[in-house]
């Protein structure tokens, strides 16, 4: 409930009214007794003015009590709503006060009045990085159909070096209010990205109860549902340090860079510049989608309404300015608008390479896995194409065995591709078959050598994918290695792709003779 003032006020003059024409009626019969009634008179008016105080003030306090009672309700309610056993829920280390470009968003989303801390988001995951020069935003809402936010997450995430990941971070919002939504969303990109998430260049956020308005009253302008966010696009390799340049070369002003021509996938803003397109969208964001407001923005900054539209374009396209080749492509089929089949490709986006190639020994190479179509293995060994095969189960192995036995300083192996960045192999080893006869025999015999596990059959297990790679360095006591093999010791849920496969042989001139 909520007093209103107005309603209250009125009630009081029209109370007052009564007195005045009681008086005059009574000054016509009692004339003589004016001044005892005038003084009673305004008596009574301190009273009514001094009541008209009181309720006015008790009225607030009243108002005051009751938005308070609905805050710790609401902030109970969310709570209750957000808390699993599973994850902890933290609230953003932020001061309560809005930063002064925020104060008006009580004016477009006028319910977040009755909820003081709906602004602010949940944070499941994140360790509040600060200082970076990239900051990359992944909204997600719940399918009907097939997800697409790990496959985005790995395709970002994708020959990362560590220095980029460094000075970058990543933040999924999770557009939902449901907790056991949200929390499945959270373990899921937790499970699959453990280090990115310790690190701090992963985070996952999501909007508290009461953060969206009544979207069943939401006009709709185009026919399109409230439910418009995309998770669905995969990236080309060393996309960071292509913004980075195509950034640095501008000689101009620019409030937005396009790297992808598709909706509002890849573009960047200026921090100093997201204040003032943060109000323009709530001002608007009942009326247009976001990419439309955006070419709206940019007509009120630079377009001459006296001249004509060719000169409008041309003066966007200095504050508007598009890459080539795209560095963002959209890969999903099924859209996050219900029933709804989405083929929208980028044309500038071309050809991601889905493979490495290297300058490898000659090798026999072998698999028990079973490959698709033309993706075998020697072609990646070859350096010619990836090699994919069906999921992976226990036992299962790749194989290379050396021509002539070799002298192996180091390896390095990557399993999945920008296309398809989950498909890797997962709980696989890596381990080399020494030359030599006698060795081997003691492998077999001791059980380990040279700080290596030993298999029965004379390999020693020398490392391991984690994430997707296996990389390291060969003791070079082992002496002259006549195989190769990644082993798969269980049973996996998806297909498996071999992107990248180098063996660096130890140079003649650094032979023990």
């Amino acid at each position: 409930m909520r007093l209103r003032h107005g309603p209250l006020l009125t009630a009081l003059c029209l109370g007052a009214a009564f007195p005045l024409l009681w008086y005059a009626a009574w000054q016509r019969r009692q004339g003589n007794d004016l001044g005892m009634y005038q003084s009673q008179f305004l008596e009574l008016r301190q009273r009514l003015l001094y009541a008209e105080k009181e309720s006015k003030r008790r009225s607030h306090e009243l108002s005051s009590a009751l938005r308070e009672i609905k805050r710790v309700v609401a902030k109970r309610m969310n709570l209750t709503t957000n808390h699993t056993d599973g994850v902890n829920w933290k609230v953003l280390n932020l001061t309560r006060k809005l930063p002064m470009h925020l104060t008006n968003i009580y004016y477009y989303l006028p319910h977040l009045q009755e909820y003081e801390d709906a602004i602010f988001p949940n944070v499941i995951f994140g360790q509040q990085r600060t200082g970076v020069s990239l900051v990359m935003g992944v909204p997600t809402v719940k399918r009907e159909k097939q997800r697409y936010l790990i496959n985005t997450l790995h395709s970002l995430l994708y020959e990362l070096s560590e220095e980029q990941k460094n000075d970058c971070i990543i933040i999924v919002f999770v557009a939902e209010v449901n907790a056991e939504y949200v929390n499945s969303v959270a373990e899921s990109v937790k499970t699959s990205f453990p280090r990115e998430i310790q690190s701090g260049v992963l985070e996952v956020i999501s909007p508290p109860a009461f953060y969206y308005p009544d979207l069943s009253n939401l006009k709709k302008t185009f026919g399109d549902s409230e439910d418009r966010l995309e998770d669905d696009i995969i990236a080309k390799a060393d996309y960071i340090q292509s913004i980075k340049n195509f950034a640095a070369e501008q000689s101009q002003e620019w409030m937005m860079l396009e790297f992808s021509q598709l909706g509002f996938i890849g573009k960047l803003f200026k921090s100093e510049d997201l204040p003032f397109i943060v109000e323009f969208f709530l001002m608007f964001y009942k009326d247009k989608p976001i990419d439309w407001l955006i070419d709206h923005l940019l007509w009120v900054k630079v377009c001459n309404p006296e001249k004509d539209a060719k000169h409008c374009e041309n003066e966007k396209a200095k504050l508007r300015i598009r890459a080539k080749p795209s560095l963002f492509q959209h890969v999903g089929i099924y859209s996050s608008l219900a029933g709804k089949i989405q083929n929208l490709k980028d044309k500038d986006f071309g050809r991601n390479v889905l493979h490495k190639a290297h300058n490898n020994p000659p090798a026999k190479v072998d698999t028990s896995l079973r490959i698709y179509q033309q993706y075998t293995l020697e072609k990646v060994y070859e350096g010619k194409d990836c090699f994919w095969a069906s999921a992976p189960v226990a036992g299962d192995y790749i194989r290379f065995t050396f021509l002539n036995p070799l002298k192996v300083e180091k390896y390095f192996f990557r399993s999945g591709n920008m296309e398809h960045p989950g498909d890797k192999l997962f709980n696989t080893t890596v381990e080399v078959l020494p030359a030599d006869e006698k060795l081997r025999k003691e492998l077999v015999d001791n059980g380990s050598k040279f700080n290596y596990p030993a298999r029965k059959d004379g390999y020693l297990k020398i490392g391991a994918f984690e994430n997707g790679i296996a990389e390291g360095s060969i003791n070079q006591s082992i002496g002259k290695i006549q195989a190769i093999r990644l082993s798969v010791n269980s049973d996996s849920p998806v297909w498996a792709i071999l992107s990248e496969g180098s063996v660096t042989v130890r140079r003649k001139f650094q032979s023990d003779h």
